[in-house]
C-alpha cells in the first residue's frame, strides 16, 4: 500500500518532470519502481495526470477562455493541428509502447536521446518569433516532435521546446506553447488511461494517498510551469541536457550490470 509520503514525493517527480524537459514518464517509472509501486502504476499514473492537467489549466485560464469564445480561431487550430500527430502514432503503435514502457528496457537509451535533442535545440539563438506569429506548420513541426515522446523517457516538454527552437519561436514561447500544447495531449492521455484501468487490475491505493499525489502534483507542475518559461528567458537548456545524460548513461550500466 502507498504511503502519503510516497504519494507526496511522487506528485513532485510528476509535476515537476511533466513540464521540466526531463521526461515524466521515465522518472516515474523509476520513482514506481524505487517504492515498489509497479503494480499500481497505471491508476496512480492517471491521477497524478490530473494533477498537472489542473496545473496548465490554472495557467492557461486566459488562453482557455479565448477559445472557448472562438473555438474556431487560429490558436484553437494551432492546439488541433498540433496535437494530431501524436494521436495518429498512439493510435497505431500505442500497443507497442505499452509494452516497451513496462519492460523499461530502452529507458536508458530514451534519456540520452532526448539529451542529443536539447544539446542541440539550445544551440539555435536566433529564433524571435511570437505567439501570434506561430503558423499552422510551425504547430504541425512541433506536434510531430511531440508523437516520438510516446516512448515512455523521451521527454514530451523537451522535444517540443526542441521543435518550437528549430522552426525559430524565441526561447520564452516555443516554451509557452510547448505547455499549451500540453493540455490536449495530457488530457487525451488521461482518458485512455482511465479506459485502461477500468479494463484491468490495479492495487488498492487509499483515498488519502490519490489525493495527496494529486494535489502535489498540481502544486508542483504550476511551480514547474512558471518557472520553466522565465528560466528560458536567458537560461540554457544544456543543464537539463547534461542531467538526463547522467541518469540515461547511469541506469543503462544498472542494467547491463543486473542491478535495475
Amino acid at each position: 500500500m502507498m504511503s502519503k509520503i510516497e504519494a507526496f514525493i511522487l506528485g513532485i517527480i510528476q509535476g515537476l518532470t511533466e513540464f521540466l524537459p526531463i521526461s515524466s514518464t521515465g522518472h516515474l517509472y523509476l520513482g514506481r519502481h524505487l517504492f515498489g509501486l509497479d503494480e499500481a502504476g497505471l491508476f496512480l499514473d492517471t491521477m497524478l495526470h490530473v494533477g498537472t492537467l489542473l496545473a496548465v489549466l490554472v495557467v492557461y485560464k486566459n488562453e482557455l477562455l479565448q477559445i472557448i469564445k472562438n473555438p474556431f480561431g487560429k490558436l484553437s487550430m494551432l492546439l488541433v493541428i498540433g496535437t494530431i500527430p501524436a494521436v495518429i502514432v498512439g493510435f497505431l503503435f500505442s500497443d507497442l509502447f505499452n509494452s516497451i514502457s513496462k519492460s523499461g528496457i530502452t529507458i536508458g537509451w530514451e534519456f540520452l536521446f532526448t539529451g542529443i535533442i536539447l544539446w542541440f535545440a539550445d544551440r539555435i539563438r536566433n529564433g524571435a518569433k511570437k505567439m501570434e506569429s506561430i503558423s499552422y506548420g510551425d504547430a504541425l513541426f512541433i506536434g510531430t516532435f511531440q508523437a516520438a515522446a510516446i516512448f515512455p523517457a523521451v521527454s514530451r516538454s523537451g522535444l517540443t521546446i526542441a521543435a518550437g527552437l528549430f522552426r525559430k519561436l524565441d526561447r520564452e514561447t516555443a516554451a509557452y506553447f510547448s505547455f499549451l500544447l500540453s493540455i490536449p495531449a495530457i488530457a487525451g492521455g488521461i482518458v485512455l488511461q482511465f479506459g485502461e484501468m477500468l479494463s484491468g487490475r490495479t492495487e488498492a491505493i487509499s483515498f488519502g494517498s490519490l489525493f495527496v499525489a494529486t494535489l502535489s502534483s498540481a502544486i508542483f507542475g504550476y511551480m514547474a510551469v512558471v518557472w520553466m518559461i522565465n528560466f528560458l528567458k536567458r537560461k540554457s537548456l544544456k543543464i537539463f541536457a547534461v542531467y538526463v545524460w547522467v541518469l540515461g548513461f547511469s541506469i543503462i550500466i544498472l542494467q547491463m550490470t543486473g542491478i535495475f
